[in-house]
């Protein structure tokens, strides 16, 4: 049994031994995290010899892949609507399409060459991409080295481009994940900003989500509601209780519906460092994936690996 979290409508059980692991395979910090139609759960990792890991929602190993297809910098994973995966790697600076089986179909970007920094052209260090189920086009933050979004046709084309760097409207500061609903409007969980900002397919500005303590993992469920990771306090408020480190759910309106987790950081279960990737299953359960290592793990004395996996477990949908 899991530690219970979250109030009223929304509360879980949270566990992090639910991934069965063959012997041989460690799962290390994991930035992104996808749900199929089946409810198979898709773990993008940063250990370059299992990048993929594919459970089922109980947490029974499927299968890996990807071995010497990314680099160590793995970033975010989402499911098309044909049910095939799109894989970001800002270290590889790449855009991967793939089989469920692992099969690799596409690439969109080349190889270990960035464009030049802060230049909007695709792409230096992308952080998510998603295909839209209205259009099929496909919609990519480009987050660390450019404050751009990028549409792209499924088959690879570029359409267009918006963003700048800066605070205003239709600008960002490290955009880093991306959800369309069903009327093909934009979210972009602009991180550093700490708001969400809404566009239309084209990229023109509708609205903004504000007070939102930095965003980086984005998802609609299957309520249509959105779940957000919000990352750490920044360096200088380590500690700090309600700054983030937590998953939150808001309606399409904006309003904020719970809060899930813990009010300080930890790695024990209900307790968050690094929320990054996000996904729900069609229970209602909601899968978390932390950069723990990146943010915490590597400043320990030794390194160390910690924590980088929750599932959490709705009790009263």
């Amino acid at each position: 049994m899991g530690n219970l979290i979250g109030k009223g409508n929304y509360q879980y059980e949270a566990t992090i031994e639910w991934a069965q692991l063959p012997d041989g395979i460690i799962l290390k910090e994991t930035p992104g995290v996808a749900v199929d139609a089946d409810d198979n759960v898709f773990l993008l990792t940063r250990n370059p010899e299992h990048p993929v890991i594919v459970f089922t929602r109980d947490g029974e190993f499927i299968r890996s892949f990807g071995n010497g297809n990314f680099s160590e910098r793995t970033h975010g994973i989402s499911i098309t609507p044909e049910q095939e995966l799109l894989c970001v790697d800002d270290g590889a600076h790449t855009i991967t399409r793939w089989s469920r089986t692992g099969e690799l179909l596409q690439t969109i970007g080349t190889p270990f060459e960035p464009a030049p920094i802060w230049s909007g052209k695709p792409f230096n260090r992308p952080t998510h991409a998603i295909l839209s189920p209205v259009n099929g086009d496909i919609y990519i933050t480009d987050g660390y080295g450019n404050s751009q979004v990028h549409r792209f046709t499924s088959s690879g084309e570029h359409v267009l481009s918006w963003g700048t760097s800066g605070i205003d409207a239709g600008q960002f500061i490290r955009p880093h994940n991306l959800a369309i609903d069903e009327e093909n409007r934009i979210y972009i969980a602009d991180r550093e900003s700490h708001r969400v900002q809404i566009f239309d397919e084209n990229g023109n500005f509708i609205t903004m989500w504000n007070n939102i303590h930095r965003p980086d993992g984005l998802t609609f469920g299957p309520d249509r509601n959105i779940y957000i990771g919000e990352l750490k306090s920044i360096d200088g408020m380590e500690g700090a209780p309600d700054l983030g480190h937590r998953v939150s759910i808001y309606n399409q309106e904006g309003e904020r519906l719970a809060i899930v987790g813990e009010s300080n950081e930890g790695t024990s279960a209900g307790y968050f460092i690094a929320p990054h990737g996000i996904a729900v299953d069609s229970n209602l359960d909601i899968y978390v994936g932390e950069v723990s290592y990146t943010i915490y793990g590597r400043h320990l004395n030794p390194p160390q690996e910690v924590k980088s996996f929750t599932k959490l477990i709705r009790v009263n949908a």
